[in-house]
């Protein structure tokens, strides 16, 4: 659900910018105030996770159409809401600079259709009130299921509502929102599943990570740190190897713009759509998760080295912004 540039206004985009950056800001702020430090290694190893599995779409049936995972809930189950959203945050940011996976100008709309009411809404809301203290695989289940649903509409209304706004005549209200909240709905089916499968993973393997403590010693099955090493060869498999294999079909944003508009790709012109472009052209080294110029000999190792490339340097960014903003919590305390 990654909007391209041309689906907004630039005010538009510099608006939800301001909003995102704005909810970045608080999040560092709260982050500060709760992240325990210990969790610094599981925000890089998500991170990455989360980049993977971006990369893998996956076919709705009998659609035509296909869809990815978001990840916000599970982050947010395992991190926190605000930690979850920074790390989410930093995902975005990585796809539209190296990758071109997403526009400049939408990315505070990225952000905050993917991230704010997943992990804000959705998860403070749907699945923390149904799963409470008491884990079980049901109880988590059912959380992530419906969170992750609720999440994705509110999203997937949200940018029905940016082109409103926008003025995108190609895509009139009614037939664009018709088409984009049930194809949403069955991707959200989806990734709930796949999310309650992570969590019910990591709840059998160390159940202390979902009460919200971050001790990479104490155990279930196994410690902390082997569950971290576990999703880490996960992590490579899939960016490496899974991500080769994604479904061809255009993902549900793509499918919906199509079946209104008769084609994924819209044009516009203007100053700050070409400066957009420009940064993107160089700065994404991995376009469209590929080679550039690549031909199709050489497609599967584009896709393959976007997809461990992506991923380390996601557990780099969000590892580090984890680790400053515990650095920078221990100097405030020193002070005072």
């Amino acid at each position: 659900m990654h909007m391209a540039d041309a689906l907004i206004t630039p005010a538009v985009g510099g608006v939800m910018l301001a909003v995102s950056a704005g909810t970045i800001g608080y999040s560092v702020k709260k982050v500060k105030e709760d992240l325990d430090e210990k969790k610094v290694p599981l925000m890089g190893v998500m991170g990455a996770f989360v980049f993977a599995g971006q990369m893998i779409n996956f076919t709705i049936p009998a659609t035509g159409s296909s869809g990815h995972i978001g990840g916000g809930i599970l982050l947010a189950a395992l991190l926190g809401p605000y930690a979850a959203f920074l790390v989410l945050s930093a995902v975005l940011l990585i796809q539209a600079l190296f990758f071109a996976d997403g526009g400049l100008l939408a990315l505070g709309c990225n952000i905050i259709n993917m991230g704010f009411f997943a992990c804000f809404v959705a998860y403070p809301l749907l699945y923390k009130p149904i799963v409470k203290k008491s884990f079980t695989p049901k109880r988590i289940t059912l959380g992530a299921i419906s969170a992750v649903i609720v999440g994705l509409q509110l999203g997937a209304f949200s940018v029905v509502l940016e082109t409103l706004i926008s003025g995108v005549t190609e895509l009139p209200f009614l037939s664009f929102l018709m088409l984009m909240q049930p194809i949403h709905l069955a991707i959200g089916l989806v990734e709930g599943i796949a999310t309650a499968a992570v969590l019910c993973f990591i709840y059998q393997a160390n159940p202390v990570l979902l009460d919200g403590e971050a001790d990479m010693e104490r155990s279930g099955t196994m410690t902390g740190k082997k569950v971290l090493a576990v999703l880490i060869a996960v992590t490579v498999f899939i960016g490496g190897v899974l991500s080769s294999f994604a479904s061809a079909y255009p993902d549900g944003l793509e499918w919906s713009m199509e079946g209104v508009a008769g084609t994924a790709e819209l044009e516009r012109g203007g100053s700050a759509y070409h400066a957009a472009a420009d940064i993107q052209g160089r700065t994404a080294f991995l376009p469209d998760y590929g080679f550039k110029n690549s031909d199709e000999s050489s497609a599967l190792a584009g896709t393959a080295a976007s997809g461990i490339l992506g991923g380390a340097i996601t557990l780099g960014a969000a590892g580090l912004a984890g680790y400053f903003i515990t650095r920078s919590k221990k100097k405030v305390k020193c002070q005072n």
